[in-house]
């Protein structure tokens, strides 16, 4: 309301303050994102995320340009409806192992989550690699994080101009890197470099190699810890999965309390101070910003980066380690040693999640690798049933039959049904690899003069070589009217 009236119902609250000599502070309601500046940290847990960022982006850059029986060895193949995972060719009607990959997905995020928390946001969250990809070449460009800020406080001028220009040219390089091998999986990857070469990239392609791209570089360049404090669900239900004995970064306050600076040779129990330093180095390795001295926060990504650098310090002023560490809220409640703290991981919560992760996975893994290279389904001909010359009756089907091998194959085709009943087409068909393939089947029965009711058949499809593949569907086989 003070912004409403400026002279009338603004100046009683002045007026009031003047008398009582308070001061009048004016609150934003919208603010401008303040930009985050995180230090480089060093130790353990960033040569573990490091790795992290190795080992997926050699998977995401390296799979697609791997072969395998003479194709690209991962493509998902839209256009043909085929699936090309290594030796696993998958149809649209796999569609349960996407459902599987799903599930067992969400299952390790919930282990994972419950054991050491956000173990996946902090080490292998795509948001999280390509922002630290991107810090990276910022780091290289513009400097450490001291360097970073009086450049942006600097006046616009050619230096300037010229720094952020090679950093924008540098990200952008990534970022188009990255949409083209994400469009590699969906489009063989040597046909699309061959059509980018040659400037003859169709219209979709193009779309979701610059979509894609503009993602990466707008998410990993400049949205960083805002994808993950305001876009990213997972930042505010993490709680329910949480309980006393999830592994969680925590600032121990019991130890660190009452912080203070001081020299190294000040023993803080003569100057009546914990360990804490209040150096803020915590707080400015943080990528998204808080103070882990307040406690566990939702912002928090589980990097780790404030255990690093607190650890470093801790070594320098001559302290213990593990001011900021991995612990348990009842290990800090109860003071547990580490051998404590890992006695409780396994839990009834977590030995849950394993045994339904291990079931899911190994039935997956079972139901792949006995899986029938051979798929049939059975149509009936819309036809009426004809009655042949010698009194037989014969129906027509059509026979779907899908080879999901990469090997051509041969098969035989029966029918079994009442007495009297035979195929009465070519038995024998072929079907190259990863084909699927439409064949006609005429069925006739010799039906005795009362047969007037439809008859259940079956209809067996057995590779002429290992007899082990062999489909069996059912069918109908219909009377015509007496």
């Amino acid at each position: 309301m003070d912004v409403q009236d400026k002279s009338g119902l603004q100046a009683a609250p002045q007026a009031h303050a003047a008398s009582t000599g308070a001061k009048i502070v004016e609150l934003e309601l919208y603010t401008s994102q303040q930009k985050i500046y995180p230090r480089t940290s060093t130790g353990w847990f960033a040569s573990w995320r490091w790795a992290m960022v190795w080992f997926t982006q050699l998977l995401f850059y390296g799979a697609p340009w791997l072969t395998w029986n003479g194709r690209q060895a991962v493509l998902f193949d839209l256009v043909h409806r085929k699936f090309y995972i290594f030796g696993v060719v998958l149809w649209p009607q796999d569609f349960i192992y996407l459902a599987i990959l799903l599930m067992l997905s969400a299952l390790s995020l919930f282990l994972f989550t419950a054991v050491g928390g956000r173990l996946f946001c902090g080490y292998a969250c795509p948001q999280t690699v390509y922002t630290e990809m991107f810090m990276w070449v910022e780091r290289k460009i513009e400097g450490e994080r001291a360097a970073r800020i009086r450049l942006d406080q600097s006046p616009w001028g050619l230096r300037k101009l010229g720094i952020k220009g090679a950093k924008q040219g540098a990200w952008i390089a990534m970022a188009l890197a990255t949409g083209f091998t994400f469009v590699g999986y969906f489009t063989p990857i040597h046909t699309l470099a061959h059509e980018v070469a040659s400037l003859t990239l169709g219209p979709w392609e193009t779309f979701w190699v610059l979509f894609y791209s503009f993602a990466t570089w707008g998410n990993a360049g400049y949205m960083r810890e805002q994808v993950c404090k305001y876009m990213c669900p997972y930042a505010r239900f993490q709680s329910a999965m949480f309980d006393k004995d999830t592994l969680i970064i925590t600032y121990d306050a019991q130890r660190g309390e009452p912080r203070g600076a001081r020299g190294k040779k000040v023993d803080p129990k003569a100057a009546g101070l914990g360990d804490c330093i209040d150096c803020g180095l915590c707080v400015q390795v943080c990528p998204t910003g808080i103070d882990i001295r307040k406690g566990l926060q939702y912002e928090c990504i589980g990097c780790a980066g404030c255990i690093d650098v607190c650890n470093d310090v801790m070594t320098k002023m001559g302290y213990p380690k593990g001011l900021v560490r991995y612990t348990t809220q009842n290990a800090m409640a109860a003071g547990w040693a580490r051998k404590q703290v890992w006695s409780r991981v396994l839990r009834p919560r977590v030995l849950v999640y394993t045994t339904i992760l291990l079931s899911v996975a190994v039935a997956a893994g079972l139901s792949l690798a006995l899986r029938q290279p051979l798929k049939v389904d059975v149509l009936r001909d819309r036809g009426m049933p004809r009655i042949m010359d010698n009194e037989a009756v014969e129906n027509v089907y059509r026979l779907q039959v899908m080879n999901t091998d990469e090997r051509d194959h041969t098969y035989t085709v029966s029918v079994e049904g009442p007495a009297g009943m035979a195929l009465a087409s070519e038995p024998v068909i072929s079907v190259p690899s990863t084909t699927t393939r439409a064949v006609p089947v005429r069925v006739q029965w010799a039906a005795p003069p009362n047969a007037d009711k439809s008859q259940r058949i079956e209809f067996k499809v057995r590779d002429t070589v290992d007899e082990s593949i062999e489909v069996e569907e059912k069918a109908v086989f219909i009377m015509p009217p007496r």
